[in-house]
């Protein structure tokens, strides 16, 4: 069910939060993307973005592209180092049927929150709560099957999204089965 603004501007349900303004690039009005993926491909790709500074609006993007790990783009109603300054702090959303199609065996972090986690022997581990990233890979954040409720606010499961611990996510089935035991 889509949403609208206050301008009567419909609201993709499906919008993901990719990224976040850090501040201007250049003297032109370009922006400067931190992006939350690596290589910053559904920023690149899509060409409306949703901000959320001062209120939820879509922007037409220009042009962009990456400099320095970085996604710097130039959009629609933005010139001038003080309006794209302006900017700072606005986080960056686009809808997901925007991202871009990826190969097989290849998944968005987004599609793997919610998904349950089991282990080899068929035990439910937990569900995806979220993911963060340490350099090295990614990392599953799961949040525990059975865990009491006084614990549940500090209890979670860390575990690495590599091939030696995930041996299979099945989107279809909402699943993802690692090699890792529960009292690990």
């Amino acid at each position: 069910m889509s949403r609208k603004t206050a301008a009567g501007v419909v609201i993709p349900d499906d919008l993901v939060t990719v990224g976040y303004v850090s501040g201007a690039y250049g003297l032109n009005g370009w922006v400067r993307i931190k992006p939350f993926s690596a290589d910053g491909d559904a920023l690149l790709h899509a060409k409306v973005w949703w901000l959320d500074k001062p209120e939820l609006r879509d922007v037409s993007m220009l042009q962009a592209k990456i400099h320095s790990g970085d996604v710097v783009a130039s959009l629609m109603g933005v010139s001038g180092r003080d309006a794209a300054e302006a900017l700072k702090g606005t986080t960056v959303q686009i809808p997901r049927s925007h991202f871009p199609a990826l190969a097989d065996g290849e998944f968005y972090w987004v599609d793997l929150i919610g998904l349950n986690v089991e282990n080899l022997q068929g035990e439910l581990v937990g569900r995806v709560v979220d993911m963060m990233d340490n350099g090295a890979h990614p990392i599953l954040r799961i949040a525990p099957a059975e865990v009491a409720e006084a614990e549940s606010a500090q209890a979670e499961i860390l575990i690495p999204f590599v091939e030696h611990f995930v041996k299979t996510v099945d989107q279809q089935l909402k699943k993802i089965t690692v090699d890792w035991a529960l009292d690990y």
